[in-house]
């Protein structure tokens, strides 16, 4: 009995959240383009320069129990002027690897709720790039962290009380990445694979029914092209998927203008017929501001008042300066 109690408290914690728990076991981001460091740790100071970026999303506003991410995330590259290498005295740590650049790192803190699910966490990158000629292979692998808690009054059928329900307790998990990204002058392309370790996380004391964390790969490129002095639209691509089955892909076109401003749309694959996301942002000096907005053609949004996203990030360092041929916004 006590068994079989456990099996419909989980088999309620996997159906609730709109059918789409499973595949959100990772965080989902609309603004990945201008981070990718969050879904590839080979992207960790592959620029040359020093970013700290704050990304917020809400999912699904007005709706209560859904989707929420929060991350902070900085990176550097290994440099004798790194502003994050500096503060932190990397540069002595890593000399004899460094000594011509290669070596990046990073820090992701995370806070994403899915449901009654939630990660809390960090991620620690060490990446590494070898350049060839005018283009650049890089490599990264972070450790993984975290905390998985769930919010037990958004069970199903949670009764105050209940011995099964409230026997469970957070559980820590540590887990690992691994990413490799390829560059050159006018494109881009990337695989990370998230959750190598495949963890099982078991809930009801010493119970075997619980959670299970799906291995990950995701997919990225992207290409430049320039109309004119002013002017850039650059088409990129994110290809998400599991062993298990499930794949979303995100297809998105942004235009920039004096590289100051930009705006575009992107295109989610997913039940219901996908999602419609709207993005816009700006730069001043080294600040960036961007949006982003979600429109699901579900039924889903007659109930809500859409997915937002924001994110702000700061870069230190004149990356153009060291490398010229590489990404710029």
């Amino acid at each position: 009995m006590r068994l079989l109690r456990i099996i419909i408290g989980v088999s309620g914690l996997c159906v609730i959240s709109f059918t789409k728990l499973i595949a959100q076991q990772e965080s989902v981001y609309s603004q990945y383009m201008f981070n990718l460091f969050l879904i590839n740790p080979a992207v960790a100071g592959s620029d040359g320069s020093t970013s700290i970026n704050f990304t917020g999303r809400e999912q699904w506003l007005g709706w209560e129990g859904t989707p929420r991410t929060h991350s902070i995330s900085a990176q550097t590259r290994v440099l004798k002027n790194s502003f994050i290498a500096k503060a932190l005295n990397l540069r002595k740590k890593f000399s004899r690897r460094s000594a011509s650049g290669n070596v990046g790192v990073g820090a992701h803190l995370f806070n994403d709720i899915s449901g009654p699910i939630v990660r809390t966490g960090m991620q620690l990158v060490y990446g590494y790039h070898i350049p060839i000629r005018r283009n650049q292979l890089s490599f990264g692998l972070a450790l993984q962290p975290y905390q998985f808690n769930i919010i037990r009054s958004q069970l199903r059928n949670y009764e105050e009380g209940d011995e099964v329900i409230n026997s469970i307790r957070p559980r820590y998990v540590i887990d690992g990445n691994f990413g490799a990204l390829y560059t050159t002058p006018l494109w881009q392309v990337g695989l990370a694979v998230d959750n190598l370790f495949q963890s099982n996380i078991a809930f009801g004391g010493g119970s075997k029914v619980g959670y299970h964390i799906l291995r990950h790969y995701c997919i990225n490129g992207s290409y430049k092209i320039e109309v004119n002095r002013q002017v850039l639209v650059e088409p990129t691509t994110l290809i998400k998927f599991t062993e298990q089955g499930t794949f979303q892909m995100d297809l998105s076109a942004r235009a920039f203008y004096k590289e100051d401003y930009w705006g575009g749309l992107s295109y989610r694959t997913g039940a219901g017929g996908g999602t419609l996301i709207v993005l816009a942002g700006l730069r001043v000096r080294q600040y960036y501001f961007g949006y982003a907005f979600d429109w699901t053609f579900s039924p889903v949004m007659s109930h809500t008042f859409g997915t937002h996203e924001f994110m702000f990030f700061v870069k230190f360092g004149e990356n153009a300066r060291r490398y010229r041929w590489l990404n710029r916004y």
